[in-house]
This record gives C-alpha cells, sequence and structure tokens, in this order.
C-alpha cells in the first residue's frame, strides 16, 4: 500500500491497517521461528507499513497540534 492510499485514509482506517499490519508480522515472525515462510519478504512489507502508517499519524497530529 502507498503513502498516498494511506494518506487518503480516516485516523481509525489508519490505526486498523497498523493494528492488522502488526498481528500478521507477528503471525509471520512466529511461522518463521517454526516453520518455513512462502514469502520472506513479507515481513519486510509489513515493518514498512506500520513505518508508513506511523509516519502518517505523526504529521497528522503534529499539522492539528499547532
Amino acid at each position: 500500500m502507498k503513502a498516498t492510499e494511506l494518506r487518503e485514509m480516516s485516523d481509525e482506517q489508519l490505526e486498523l491497517t497498523a493494528v492488522e499490519a502488526a498481528e500478521t508480522l507477528f503471525r509471520l515472525r512466529l511461522q518463521s521461528q517454526t516453520d518455513r515462510v512462502d514469502i520472506p519478504t513479507q515481513n519486510k512489507k509489513n515493518r514498512r507499513l506500520i513505518a508508513r502508517v506511523k509516519t502518517i499519524q505523526t504529521q497528522r497530529s503534529k499539522a492539528a497540534g499547532g
């Protein structure tokens, strides 16, 4: 998901996206320790998605705060 798509989302949708990505990342980490992961780059994609969401949330809070 690109940053432009994330910026179009509401605050609630961004929070939900971050939570879902964190849960997926957790499951993938567990799976990588126990089994073989089908798509090894999925961890990297989820970490970056979480970082994008947090960046946009920070930008919005700074813009609203002053």
